[in-house]
């Protein structure tokens, strides 16, 4: 067999060798998961049912880093402008599986803020942009510095103005969330927060996403830190899980 012959006999022999090893740790990777597949994120993945929501509808998100993951200020740079947390993957998802819905996907979360710190850039970061549905997550930072009272007003204040504005505006809240794994006190404060947010949701008739009740829930099965890495940030998967129980969520409600 000359050089040549030997040295691409060789080659592809390698491949056909690893392509088999991929094949076989795929397969095994694969049957594990299936037999151990519990569902952790509570909704059905990729099948899940599309929102109902009207043509070249605006969607607003808003609050602290959770929310905010490095989206672009620049908001002619079409490749960064979402940043990418749930915001991202909710986009991705509606405008992959409705292309013809011409939605329109805002993020103004910004790191580190708290309550008082939306109630600043309201109006410009929200009630000047016309949203047609807003949703808000903040309160993990407010943990420890802020009274729930505070908190209360501030947060309502946020959903008068809103609705104030626009009447029909639709509204999704999300609860703040914390791991077990920053200590006892800040869970009991952001979970006071938790129980806030709820009660606002019903009087305002807001779509509530359990999202402390998600993260719990999903950590029953893995690790806690498989999802949040420092028990307040989520990991891809982390904001995957918010994600999809925000679409869920939302075409429940608009049934």
């Amino acid at each position: 067999m000359s050089a040549i012959n030997r040295r691409n006999f060789l080659t592809s022999t390698a491949a056909v060798g690893s392509a088999t090893v991929l094949t076989s740790a795929t397969s095994v990777i694969g049957a594990d998961a299936v037999r151990g597949r519990t569902n952790p994120s509570g909704v059905s993945g990729y099948d899940y049912q599309l929102p109902n929501i009207k043509k070249g509808t605006r969607l607003l998100f808003q609050g602290d880093s959770i929310t905010d993951m490095k989206w672009g200020r620049n908001q002619k740079d079409r490749n960064h402008y979402l940043g990418h947390s749930y915001v991202y993957l909710i986009a991705s998802r509606l405008l992959t599986d409705a292309p013809q819905s011409e939605l329109e996907f805002f993020n103004r979360g910004m790191s580190g803020h708290k309550v008082s710190d939306l109630l600043k850039r309201w109006q410009n970061d929200a009630l000047d942009m016309n949203p047609d549905i807003l949703s808000i997550l903040v309160g993990v930072n407010d943990s420890g510095s802020v009274a729930p009272e505070e908190y209360e007003k501030g947060y309502r204040s946020l959903l008068e103005q809103s609705r104030k504005k626009n009447p029909k505006l639709m509204l999704v809240l999300l609860k703040p969330f914390v791991l077990a794994s920053r200590g006892e006190t800040r869970c009991k404060n952001v979970a006071a927060y938790g129980e806030i947010v709820g009660e606002l949701a019903k009087e305002y008739k807001a779509v509530l996403i359990e999202t402390q009740k998600i993260f719990d829930d999903a950590s029953k099965d893995v690790p806690e830190s498989h999802w949040i890495w420092d028990g307040v940030h989520p990991l891809p998967q982390g904001h995957e899980l918010i994600a999809r129980n925000w679409i869920q969520s939302v075409a429940d409600a608009l049934k």
